[in-house]
Formats: structure tokens, C-alpha cells, sequence
């Protein structure tokens, strides 16, 4: 590769992120296709399968491998039959999908799912999340030899960063996320996320279905996004930096730093 600089041409390296198709099945049967970094390909499937409402728990899913093929990457799940009969009710309703998570929706009424209010979302200290954004860089492995990946996190109620994932899509970075706390924890949802990117619709439906009780991203949301967060319970901040970020919805739940 070449760099040109005030003029200038020099011959140099570069490190690029993988971008690698990667196909999920579950019980044979193939249902998405997404480009994704082949790194944390269990946590990016299970994570998958509960945020798209596929399962609803780690316990229904039975088995999971991974397959190498010439063309890509296979990811094979084993899921209880009643979540499978779902699957294929779902799959009725839906001709495709892309990255906008729209595309190929059959009607309105099956763009946006309906999310369960939360329970009893915790609170969050307004000196956690400034200690997690501050953090967070140094955790971004990929991106710092790169300059190409996202990342989602999962933060302690301290502020301490707890999981962290990659990948070069933002939704597959926030499944991947969700599926390693998932794995590790199934049962606890405290602490909150915090995505690199902007929060659309999708991004608050994937945090609200897999519990967490907040997202911090670092980017805007979306004007959906904020009311399905207000609906749902989730404390959505946008705009985030360790000195400023605009609170969206439930912005009660935030604690200043002198409680």
C-alpha cells in the first residue's frame, strides 16, 4: 500500500479488520447471512438468537458448532422445537434481512416487535458512566490496529468494564456482547451497555429483549429508538463522552455524583 502525506509517497503496512460472510442455522436449517469479523462467533450466534427473540433463554439452546466452509463460515444451533416452531412462524412473516433490519418486512406491523417493559431496571451513577467512556478505548483492541470495528461493552454498576466485544458491525458487536454476559450470567442484567455507534431501533430492541436496563452510546439516537426506549423502560443516553451526554428517556434513573 501506498501513504501520501503533504505531498509525499511512501510505501508502508496496514492491518484491516476480516469481514467474513458468516451463516447461522438452527436445526438445519439456514436462517440469516451476515458479513461479520470471525472472531467471538459463539457469542455473536447465541447473541443473535435472544436478541432476535429466536430463544429465549441460553437453556434452550441445545448445541452450537462451528463450521469452516471455502465460501465463509457456518454457525450450526440446536434449539428446543418450540422455539424452532417460532422460528418458522417468523420466518413466515420475513423475506429478508439487511443491516437496517427492515428490508424485506412483509407489512408495518412486523417492522418493529413489540418489546416487554423491563423490570425493575436499576439505576446508574453518573460517575460509572463517565468512568466507563473513559475506559472504554483501551479495551478496543481491534480498533486500535485497525480503525475499523466497533465495540459494545458491558460495564459494573462502578463504572468498571466488565465484557467487551468487536466486530465490525455494530449489531454484531452488541449480539456478540450479549451473548458472552448471557452465557457467563444468565440470571444477572445490572450495570448498563455502552455501544460505539449510534443507537437506532435495533440497537435498543437487542439491549431491551436481552434485560439490560441501559445503553450509553456514543453516538445520536434515532428518533424511534428514543420512544420504543421510553416505552420499554431503557435508560438511552446518546452523544456520550466522560464530560458530557444527553440522557433521552428515564433520565431519573441517573444518580448525580453527590448521591
Amino acid at each position: 500500500m501506498q501513504t501520501w502525506q503533504h505531498g509525499q509517497v511512501a510505501s508502508a503496512s496496514d492491518t484491516l479488520a476480516e469481514e467474513l460472510p458468516v451463516a447461522l442455522e438452527f436445526n438445519g436449517i439456514s436462517h440469516a447471512v451476515m458479513l461479520a469479523t470471525p472472531l467471538d462467533l459463539e457469542d455473536f450466534a447465541l447473541g443473535f438468537a435472544i436478541s432476535e427473540g429466536i430463544v429465549d433463554s441460553v437453556d434452550e439452546v441445545y448445541d452450537l458448532q462451528l463450521e469452516q466452509r471455502c465460501d465463509g463460515l457456518v454457525v450450526q444451533l440446536d434449539i428446543a422445537s418450540a422455539c424452532f416452531a417460532r422460528l418458522k412462524e417468523m420466518r413466515r412473516n420475513l423475506t429478508g434481512r439487511t443491516g437496517c433490519g427492515l428490508c424485506g418486512t412483509e407489512s408495518l406491523a412486523h417492522a418493529v416487535r413489540p418489546l416487554p417493559p423491563l423490570t425493575r431496571p436499576g439505576l446508574v451513577h453518573e460517575a460509572a458512566i463517565r468512568q466507563a467512556l473513559t475506559a472504554l478505548r483501551q479495551h478496543q483492541t481491534l480498533q486500535q490496529v485497525t480503525g475499523a470495528t466497533h465495540a459494545a461493552a458491558w460495564c459494573g454498576d462502578d463504572g468498571c468494564i466488565r465484557v467487551v466485544r468487536e466486530d465490525v458491525g455494530r449489531h454484531n458487536a452488541l449480539d456478540k456482547l450479549i451473548g458472552a454476559v448471557l452465557k457467563s450470567r444468565p440470571a444477572v442484567r445490572d450495570g448498563f451497555v455502552v455501544v460505539t455507534s449510534r443507537a437506532s431501533m435495533e440497537m435498543v430492541q437487542k439491549t431491551v429483549t436481552a434485560g439490560f436496563g441501559c445503553l450509553v452510546a456514543i453516538s445520536a439516537p434515532t428518533r424511534l429508538a428514543v420512544d420504543l426506549a421510553e416505552q420499554a423502560g431503557l435508560c438511552l443516553i446518546g452523544f456520550a463522552k466522560p464530560e458530557r451526554w444527553v440522557a433521552y428517556s428515564h433520565a431519573q434513573r441517573i444518580l448525580p455524583a453527590d448521591n
